[in-house]
């Protein structure tokens, strides 16, 4: 059998576990009824069948030893013995062995069959009850009494009963087969374990029956349920009866309505919410234009200005920027929360993309670089900048120098050969990140003031570089160098992301959808439309946009 045979076969376990538990359980209540029943009615009819031969057994024995052996003389002769024996046995389906004395102390035999019963199928133990003389008393009025137990000679079962005269005369033995009653008890036993194997079937059946009735319902709210979870919260059950399962629909209905409600009230807020930080972004891009060009004049006149002044002036000019970087990091928020950000796809060297980020900053002299050339790889150019500068530029603001940025290929299996993967790692020496903070450097706005120094980022530099990752289909991951000596954020990215055009005409992005539903077009059309930022020169200022505190 495949492995895919295999896989098929536990996977129809797996989705009929709670079927198979009702039929087994169906079955067992069955199987249990059913064998108790069936060895109640067995042992009932094999007691009847076996106290009714034995009791005409029995009465005809002792009726003929009243009758015929009690007429026998004191010492009567081997042939009268033999005699009245075959005359008790004719014609009842058993043989008679009486014994007497022929003078004291000297017992004769006399067999209905000697082929058949002897002296020495008898039990000594019977023997010895028969012969044992009882004391009289109120409650036995008898010296002698008739004994009988069941044996089995050659694997055939039978009655063997005895008694004497009293008064004086041959004591009996009676030897009747069983095995007429034993085949009837067989086909007693073989009838009623069909019954048992019938009612077992039944059992299954209507078991089946049962559970398909049961798990009709439940596979339906599963299928509900899972609708819902993908976010078709208007699926609604069909409620039918007054039993519990279909209290339990009506409860689905409930709880999905509510959960459609809320999530439109949720989803209206968030989307007023969008609609508010972009148009106050916008809003906000005329005035900052104009009191940036107004800083970039007093900035030109630091020079000439009152000592006293001059302070102040580049307070306002630093704050400008501050606030000219938050406004554009504002608007590439909305737009990845819109779903209008796009890739424009370009074949780079990274190593020599890696380089004109760094150079264009101005951090040459303070970071080390450690990327093959020749590595080329698809991806989109300024938003490879983007994650770089957040990046790099987080590292030399919170981190400790040397930052060191590294460039290697992973394959499927992490080996070079045939790689499909970019991974961009950059490593700091400073403090490294707490743990409590980890879970939390890629969240917006979020700044680790307890345990950096104060920042003068917007929080959100950290959070665009990993929309801008995960644009590309690939993803950031923060953590601490295992010798405690800095911390390392590792970019992952796939070697050629034009892949994600078919993702991306799909409607969703290499996520699955992602978060924010962001697409990945690749049209080189959408530059212009990207507004101010997509078109700016990678100049030194660029590299403290949005920068975080790790």
């Amino acid at each position: 059998m495949s492995g895919a045979a295999k896989r098929a076969i536990l996977s129809g376990l797996r989705l009929t576990s709670l079927r198979v538990r009702l039929v087994v359980v169906f079955a067992l209540v069955a199987l249990t009824a059913a064998v108790s029943a069936s060895g109640i009615a067995y042992w009932l009819n094999r007691e009847a069948v076996l106290t009714r031969t034995q009791d005409a057994a029995l009465d005809g024995f002792r009726q003929d030893m009243q009758n015929r052996a009690a007429a026998l003389p004191l010492r009567p002769t081997q042939y009268e013995l033999e005699k009245t024996a075959q005359q008790m046995a004719g014609g009842e389906g058993y043989n008679v062995l009486l014994i007497g004395e022929r003078a004291a102390g000297k017992p004769i035999v006399g067999a209905s069959n000697r082929d058949e019963f002897t002296l020495d199928d008898v039990p000594p133990r019977l023997r010895d009850a028969v012969d044992k003389r009882q004391d009289l008393s109120a409650g036995n009025a008898a010296p002698y009494h008739l004994y009988w137990l069941r044996t089995e000679r050659a694997g055939k079962p039978y009655l063997v009963g005895g008694t004497r005269i009293i008064g004086g005369g041959p004591t009996g033995y009676v030897f009747k087969s069983l095995e007429q009653e034993r085949q009837d008890l067989n086909s007693l036993a073989w009838s009623l374990g069909i019954a048992t194997l019938l009612a077992l079937v039944g059992s299954a059946l209507l078991a089946q029956a049962a559970a398909t009735t049961v798990l009709k319902p439940v596979h339906r709210l599963g299928e509900a349920a899972r609708r819902l979870g993908e976010g078709k919260l208007d699926t609604r059950l069909r409620v039918s009866g007054t039993d519990e399962l279909a209290e339990l629909a009506r409860t689905f209905n409930k709880t999905a309505e509510s959960l459609e409600k809320k999530v439109a009230d949720m989803s209206a807020r968030e989307e007023s919410s969008r609609r508010f930080v972009a148009d106050m972004s916008h809003e906000l891009r005329t005035p900052m234009t104009a009191l940036t060009a107004v800083t970039e004049v007093l900035e030109d006149e630091a020079d000439n200005l009152d000592p006293m002044i001059a302070p102040a002036v580049q307070l306002v000019v630093s704050e400008t920027r501050r606030l000219g970087d938050l406004v554009e990091n504002l608007m590439e928020v909305t737009r990845f929360d819109a779903g209008t950000a796009r890739l424009v796809l370009d074949d780079v060297d990274v190593a020599d993309q890696v380089t004109a980020c760094i150079d264009a900053r101005a951090w040459l002299d303070a970071v080390e670089l450690d990327a093959e050339r020749g590595i080329m790889a698809r991806l989109d150019p300024r938003r490879l900048d983007v994650i770089l500068a957040n990046l790099i530029g987080n590292a030399l603001k919170h981190g400790g120098s040397p930052v060191r940025v590294s460039v290697r290929l992973l394959g499927g299996e992490g080996e070079p050969d045939g790689a499909e993967e970019l991974l961009i790692e950059v490593r700091d020496h400073g403090p490294g990140i707490p743990e409590e903070v980890l879970p939390h450097v890629f969240d917006r706005f979020y700044k680790a003031s307890a345990s950096r120094p104060r920042s003068d980022g917007s929080g959100l530099g950290l959070s665009i570089a990993m929309e801008n990752a995960h644009i590309h289909g690939g993803d950031i991951t923060a953590s601490n160098s295992p010798d405690g000596d800095g911390a390392i954020f590792a970019l992952r990215l796939p070697r050629d992301a034009s892949t994600l055009r078919e993702a991306a005409d799909g409607g969703e992005d290499r996520r699955g959808g992602g978060r924010d539903g962001h697409h990945a077009r690749g049209d080189r059309g959408d530059r212009g439309g990207q507004g101010g930022r997509d078109g700016r020169r990678a100049d030194g200022r660029d590299g403290d946009e949005g920068v975080d505190a790790q």
